[in-house]
């Protein structure tokens, strides 16, 4: 199978309903103390620090020492099961995240010079490729970079670094290309294959991806000595559509959009984190689940933060359950930022 030998590189921005009586205030008075532990800058702070190139890995310590975890001993819980942070324990498979992961392993498999994951924000993209990250041998080297950007010869010292070889200030763009090059050669004399993956491609420039297809030219013989993973929101496919892009757009060999979920996934996904947080039933009745489809347009980070604040407000009102009583105040009280978007529009978010 595919174990883990890769460095990330770049910047982060970056896996079963009560009424609520509206008359009696959120919070009570011996909870407040709580919640405003909930929404303090030590405990954003703390749940940052989380944040790790080991893909979507935290300790059990970790997760329930930290204050944002106010609701789980509340629901019987182990963890929140509706994060931010990509995590790939809490991978929910999907039909359509299936079939992009498949489309991925397989161009990796086939040795595809490129392959294209595109998706709105939010619907699992990074999810699926620190899913990836988990399975590569040890004969798979792996740069991945995040947020690429900047000039002729930028891209390249990114490509290097990822890889853990020097990039020298003072050396010139013809110096890093012959180490690049020498590089790929060596690992393929030594059985071994290089992948590079670029997560929110679609802020690469057109001139980057064209330096990129450049790369993809230094192969051995028959064999490619590199392959591209290019991973980003839709705007990176109308690039790579573009005329003067044909040459690039030729080398793309496996691609997959991924799209937002419809209603019943939504049910099945909220029902599926909320199990592997160690739920004994599901906590969001069939209305309030539809409720949150509708809100989110079935985006899977929408959807997790809009539960989230469902349960945090279910928790304040020593509800058990998540009702959609529930879920229509959050979206009332604005404390869902999406909220006053029409689910068509909130669909095309990520």
């Amino acid at each position: 199978m595919l174990r883990r030998r890769w460095r990330f590189v770049g910047n982060r921005t970056n896996g079963k309903a009560g009424n609520a009586d509206a008359s009696k205030p959120l919070l009570s008075d011996d909870k407040i103390k709580t919640a405003q532990a909930f929404v303090s800058p030590s405990s954003l702070a703390k749940e940052q620090s989380t944040v790790n190139i080991n893909p979507g890995h935290t300790t059990q310590e970790s997760r329930s020492s930290s204050s944002l975890d106010i609701y789980t001993e509340h629901f019987g819980l182990t963890e929140r099961p509706f994060t931010l942070l990509p995590d790939p324990d809490f991978l929910f498979w999907s039909d359509a995240h299936s079939r992009a992961y498949t489309m991925l392993e397989y161009g990796i498999l086939t040795r595809a010079p490129i392959t294209l994951i595109t998706g709105e924000v939010g619907t699992g993209k990074t999810t699926l490729l620190h899913h990836l990250l988990k399975s590569v041998d040890d004969k798979v080297r792996i740069g991945m970079i995040s947020n690429a950007h900047g000039d002729r010869g930028e891209l390249l010292r990114w490509v290097l670094m990822s890889l853990d070889q020097p990039a020298p200030a003072e050396a010139t763009y013809v110096d890093l290309f012959a180490a690049f090059q020498t590089f790929l050669i060596d690992e393929y004399a030594n059985g071994h294959r290089v992948i590079l993956i670029f997560d929110e491609a679609q802020n690469l420039s057109a001139e980057s991806l064209e330096e990129l297809r450049m790369f993809t030219n230094i192969n051995s013989n028959k064999d490619e000595l590199l392959q591209l993973v290019l991973v980003g929101q839709p705007e990176l496919r109308e690039i790579i559509r573009r005329p003067d892009m044909r040459q690039f757009a030729q080398r793309v060999s496996s691609s997959f959009h991924l799209t937002a979920m419809d209603r019943l996934t939504v049910r099945k996904y909220v029902g599926h984190r909320l199990e592997v947080a160690g739920a004994e039933r599901n906590l969001f009745g069939p209305a309030a689940t539809d409720k949150v489809y509708e809100a989110t347009g079935g985006v899977p980070r929408l959807v997790n933060q809009l539960c989230d604040l469902a349960m945090v407000y279910a928790f304040t009102r020593d509800r058990k359950r998540v009702s959609w009583n529930l879920v229509q105040q959050v979206l009332d009280d604005g404390a869902f930022f999406a909220s006053g978007m029409p689910a068509e529009e909130s669909g095309s978010l990520s």
